[in-house]
């Protein structure tokens, strides 16, 4: 339970970091940049996601014990 908790502060302290660099990034005329600022923290909060969605299956798994 408690690496579901750290889980969602980081997905919101990446969300606050690429928000902040998201900004700067695009009040300096650096759109493209600002774009792949984004695009880089919604695939390293996916990755994270995913990881836990393959952890719950395995657990679902040894629960009902299907393999």
């Amino acid at each position: 339970m408690g690496s579901n908790i750290d889980l969602i502060f980081k997905i919101a302290g990446v969300g606050i970091l690429v928000a902040a660099a998201h900004w700067v990034l695009k009040s300096a005329g650096k759109e493209d940049y600002a774009f792949i600022t984004t695009l880089g923290g919604v695939a390293i909060v996916l990755m994270w996601v995913i990881y836990q969605l393959g952890n719950l299956f395995e657990q679902v798994k040894s629960v009902f014990r299907l393999f």
